[in-house]
């Protein structure tokens, strides 16, 4: 690959012409309302040392790489370094839990291995080629995220990264918009599967999910020779690894075991019991590499949750369990569950839409609104225009503006406050006047 040899003489790589660390490789991607290729002339001049762009026209002297398609390139890439580096990665993916996932994955095997894995939110299909282009000889794992919200994504990232392991967190009604039904968000998560199935070596997989055992059998995984299971349901006797949640006021407490061997405790800093599957994943891959029980344990209860993602923040007036990062009927439901039997006092909710449910949101806000009057909560504020058409009794908003102008007037104070919504409703902006 021509562009190997540039690219190794200059591992930095650079997409935004506002941000051009000195003798970094520029590419010059389109989007929608974009054309990096006329920024190629003010990344050169920042500092960078050479710009890939695929219009001629841009191409005025040896410090421009032409290319037919700069994505492409980007992509073709990342694959090549990831096959010359030879690390064994490991893609997830998942309706909810993936990234808590990941760094719960992270926190275990950095205990033992030097790992790359992916930062923020950059598991798609520009987000994987960056990660893998930081790939270096020193990463004996990487931990690659991704992410999809159409057919077909999931495909199209196993094809960039060629992981050798898989994991589906689980399945849930998300991004519907785009998936058009369940059983689309199924189809594209289980690509991860296929690839594995045809080219990989493992999978992880919660054998008590029946949505996860239907799609790795329809993935080819009828024996366990190529997958390890793990279970929150002891009598699961497909499942390799098995936990029982031992306690969750307000943080996850757990103890796990392996088949046949004695439990090891775990006191997390997780809020939220549907993140013990999310713990139990992070133990049975930690294991099967090779951890000790006790570099196990050390990785995960120092573990300290951040961006806003199943995490405790105590301000002078509450208790605020915040998860704000993302929001779908799966998720809201499980939070909602959760704090129901969270056993402290004078509860209060602020949730938020969960977007891009396509014709199914009235439903799906509504199915919320029942939920929360089934489990007879009282203190509920509810912001967006989704939730505002749902027959409720509680106190609605328009945004979270007019949530924030409500809170001024009428404070909360020796609360204890769930905090959820899609990131489009931007709820973290409240936090400052709990």
């Amino acid at each position: 690959m021509q562009l190997y040899p540039i690219f190794l003489q200059h591992p930095i790589i650079c997409t935004d012409s506002r941000e051009c660390p000195l003798d970094s490789l520029f590419f010059a991607l389109k989007g929608e309302n974009f054309n990096a290729n006329g920024f190629a002339i003010t990344a050169l001049e920042k500092g960078c040392a050479y710009a890939v762009v695929d219009e001629a026209e841009y191409a005025i002297d040896d410090r421009y790489i032409l290319v037919d398609n700069v994505l492409e390139s980007l992509q073709e890439l990342a694959t090549f370094h990831r096959r010359q580096t030879g690390t064994k990665i490991i893609g997830i993916t998942g309706t909810n839990g993936k990234t808590t996932t990941k760094e719960l994955m992270a926190a275990v095997l950095k205990e033992k291995y030097n790992i790359l894995y992916t930062q923020g939110n950059l598991n798609n299909h520009i987000g994987v080629p960056l990660t893998l282009l930081q790939l270096n000889p020193g990463h004996q794992l990487a931990i690659i995220e991704m992410g999809a919200n159409h057919p077909g994504e999931i495909e199209q990232l196993c094809r960039i990264a060629q992981p050798d392991y898989g994991i589906i967190t689980n399945v849930g009604k998300a991004h519907l918009e785009g998936f058009g039904s369940l059983e689309g968000v199924m189809k594209t998560k289980a690509e991860l599967y296929d690839f594995i199935s045809a080219f990989g070596k493992l999978i992880f997989i919660n054998s008590g999910n029946t949505l996860l055992e239907k799609m790795a059998k329809g993935s080819g995984f009828i024996s366990s020779d190529k997958k390890l299971g793990y279970s929150l349901n002891e009598n699961d006797n497909t499942a390799e690894y098995f936990a029982e949640i031992t306690g969750c006021s307000p943080f996850l407490h757990m103890k796990w075991n392996r088949k046949g061997n004695e439990p090891v405790e775990i006191k997390t800093n997780l809020i939220g019991t549907y993140n013990a599957e999310n713990v139990l994943a992070a133990v049975t891959i930690g294991s099967y590499f090779g951890l000790t029980n006790e570099q196990i344990k050390e990785g995960l209860e120092n573990y300290i949750p951040q961006n806003n993602r199943s995490q405790l923040t105590v301000t002078e007036h509450n208790k605020l369990v915040v998860d704000t990062y993302n929001a779908n009927p799966t998720s809201m439901r499980a939070a909602i569950l959760n704090f129901a039997q969270m056993n402290v006092d004078r509860k209060t909710l602020i949730l938020g839409d969960m977007l891009e449910l396509g014709d199914q949101s009235n439903a799906e806000h509504q199915n919320i609104v029942n939920l929360l009057q089934q489990n007879s909560f009282e203190n509920v504020l509810l912001v967006g225009k989704d939730f505002k058409k749902t027959r409720n009794s509680f106190h609605s908003f328009e945004n979270v503006t007019d949530l924030i102008d409500y809170i001024n007037e009428n404070p909360l104070k020796n609360n204890y406050i769930l905090i959820k919504g899609s990131r489009g409703i931007k709820l973290e902006k409240v936090l400052t006047s709990l």
